[in-house]
């Protein structure tokens, strides 16, 4: 089993790695620190496994999921999360990931999803299955879609950009667009949301596990 680790904390990464290179038939074949580079290194090395974080810099791990199995769909995905509302957990599912592992039980679980996900199965963390059941039988009450349904992946990408404060520039350099698309791609995204100020969408930002800004 191939697998690439991504996260941005170091230690996590040379933990995973502690962890995995004793296992049998197990290859630790890359690592990287941020979405963007997930998805260029899954496109690379051809990972069976990718265990990624949820909340990185640039591109978070949901829509790095997205993007990986638009280009390799067998390739499977386990989310590692500091979060546990599930709602944050089903955008993840949703995206595709086959895990959702929570770091507070990492190194306990991570085995276990392995195991899960090379069988063809799915994996969640003990602690947040009833979380996710109430959450999709309460939504599902509901009939309200949420908010992030109405956004593309490369629109959920800017509003997590500019979560972090990245300027129109740094935006447009990122994701290799023009600074004119790419304010106009912000004030359209607001107008989608409802906002009228960068602090709204923040907010949103965060509530919605699109990014930490803890990392």
């Amino acid at each position: 089993m191939r697998i690439l680790i991504v996260d941005d904390h170091g230690i996590v990464r040379e933990g995973l790695k502690s962890l995995l290179q004793n296992q049998s038939g197990v290859e630790v074949v890359g690592e990287g620190e941020d979405g963007q580079i997930a998805v260029e290194l899954a496109e690379q090395l051809s990972p069976d496994v990718v265990i990624m974080d949820m909340s990185m810099p640039n591109l978070n791990g949901i829509e790095a999921t997205r993007l990986i199995l638009q280009h390799r769909p067998n390739t499977k995905v386990i989310i590692l999360s500091m979060h546990s509302d599930g709602h944050i957990v089903k955008e993840a599912l949703v995206a595709g990931a086959s895990a959702y592992v929570l770091k507070s039980n990492l190194f306990d679980e991570m085995l276990r999803a392995l195991e899960a996900v090379a069988e063809g199965g799915r994996y969640l963390s003990p602690r947040i299955t009833d979380v996710v059941i109430d959450d999709y039988v309460g939504k599902s009450a509901e009939g309200e879609p949420a908010k992030t349904s109405k956004l593309t992946s490369r629109e959920r990408q800017i509003v997590q950009l500019v979560a972090e404060g990245k300027t129109i520039k740094e935006i447009a350099l990122i994701l290799h667009i023009s600074p004119k698309t790419a304010d106009s791609n912000r004030r359209q995204i607001m107008n989608k949301l409802g906002f009228s100020s960068v602090p709204e969408l923040t907010k949103y930002a965060i509530r919605e596990g699109l990014t930490s800004l803890e990392f």
